[in-house]
């Protein structure tokens, strides 16, 4: 009995010889499982390299795929608007800057489930992530699997995906200003919400050391969210 319940399980283990298959095994656990919108309370820690820390609290919406609002508390004409692969600062409730950007934590933590496996592909590789390149390892005890680097590579642009959940638990890339340095996202403490996931807790690290730690309180799933809400802002007239 032991023995057919394993070679069933090898059989329904999708087999994986690339990033673009792992991303694949995670779209196909999870489409049309995964919530489409995502709200909470976000509570920050910036750490100063003197150990001095600096808190601040913001309100998030999500609508998934490829879209994220962001209020900066208590004045919610302030924050950040992710769409259309771009970046939107708002102060005052009028656009103050914008450039083009792809937010890997938003591909790899939530759109992955929800959009064509071929989009999320051709974002990862315009993040320049060799997705060609996979190996296995384990993380907090759990064996994942790391897209972007060989085995003892620490440096390179790379993500961790947990083998058993199929979600995203690590992200390493060198500093964008100092390249010398690592930059490193962890996805904590998930939670079940219905059959899929939420991680209400982000941890950043530059060389191992703790920048910003993200927790999350007033979670929410699956309520509807108006289309206004992820408008870009408008210019100064």
């Amino acid at each position: 009995m032991h023995l057919l319940v394993f070679a069933l399980a090898l059989q329904q283990a999708p087999a994986v010889h690339s990033g673009e298959d792992v991303i694949r095994a995670m779209h196909d656990r999870y489409a049309e499982k995964w919530y489409a919108t995502l709200s909470f309370v976000q509570h920050n820690t910036a750490t100063k390299a003197d150990g001095s820390q600096e808190r601040s609290t913001w309100h998030e919406d999500a609508h998934i795929p490829g879209r994220l609002r962001i209020d900066f508390l208590p004045d919610s004409g302030n924050g950040i608007l992710f769409a259309n692969d771009s970046e939107y600062v708002r102060q005052r409730d009028t656009l103050a800057h914008v450039e083009a950007l792809i937010h890997p934590l938003m591909v790899l933590g939530f759109d992955v489930y929800a959009q064509p496996v071929a989009a999320t592909i051709a974002k990862l590789r315009a993040l320049n992530i060799d997705l060609s390149v996979v190996h296995e390892d384990s993380w907090e005890g759990r064996p994942a699997w790391v897209v972007g680097a060989k085995a003892g590579d620490l440096r390179s642009r790379q993500f961790w995906i947990e083998k058993d959940r199929l979600v995203f638990v690590r992200m390493l890339e060198p500093g964008r200003r100092d390249t010398t340095r690592v930059n490193e996202t962890r996805f904590e403490s998930y939670r079940a919400v219905g059959p899929v996931w939420v991680s209400p807790r982000v941890e950043f690290l530059v060389d191992g050391r703790q920048v910003w730690l993200e927790e999350y309180d007033d979670i929410s799933t699956g309520k509807p969210l108006s289309d206004s809400l992820f408008q870009p802002p408008r210019p100064k007239p």
